[in-house]
């Protein structure tokens, strides 16, 4: 089985090789190290990225709106990627954003969770049939478990979510009063560690 150590460094120097700058090849890197982590196929759909890129004539997106759509050929999942992360603490205010033709999302996905780290907030991702919950780039909840290259995105849907407790108040104040009976026992425990504290034998 290959390090992640192994993974990251194979996936920076393909990616410089592929054309990318250094810059951009350490976030790819980065990002397969995740997907492999998170048990997605980062490896095999980079490859086959590669492999296909001349001839899919990709297009290049630099600003990133609400409504994103390429005009003739898919944009490039990298470069995406790369710009949706650079501009997150703007598109946070957007809540939601679309993206018609993605070239191999599932290495776009790995950029969106890390956003999800940079903003503290949870984010819903969603690949055509394929739904992704990032988790402040700590796991990834998913219907999706094939491990498999998937070529090509048609709409991808983002949506930034509001931080909420998952419990009712009542909830809450029930396990905070039975919570406060320790505070007896802590008092107690203290007086009893203390006791003889403030004593000295002078004989």
């Amino acid at each position: 089985m290959r390090s992640l150590s192994e993974i990251e460094t194979v996936s920076k120097r393909s990616s410089r090789a592929a054309g990318y700058s250094w810059g951009v090849a350490e976030e790819v890197a980065k990002n397969i190290r995740l997907l492999e982590i998170f048990n997605l196929p980062g490896i095999k759909n980079l490859n086959s990225f590669f492999k296909k890129k001349k001839e899919l004539r990709l297009e290049n997106i630099s600003l990133i709106n609400q409504n994103n759509e390429a005009n003739k050929n898919e944009y490039c999942p990298i470069i995406a990627g790369v710009n949706c992360l650079d501009q997150i603490r703007t598109l946070e205010n957007l809540n939601e954003i679309t993206f018609k033709k993605i070239s191999y999302p599932l290495l776009f996905l790995p950029f969106i969770s890390r956003a999800s780290e940079i903003i503290g907030k949870r984010i819903f991702l969603k690949i055509d049939d394929r739904d992704f919950l990032l988790n402040y780039n700590n796991n990834i909840y998913s219907n999706y478990t094939k491990n498999e290259i998937v070529e090509s995105g048609e709409n991808i849907y983002i949506k930034i979510l509001e931080n909420r407790d998952s419990f009712e108040e009542k909830e809450w104040n029930e396990l905070y009063k039975l919570s406060e009976e320790t505070f007896v026992e802590e008092n107690e425990s203290l007086k009893q560690s203390g006791a003889g504290a403030g004593l000295t034998d002078n004989d």
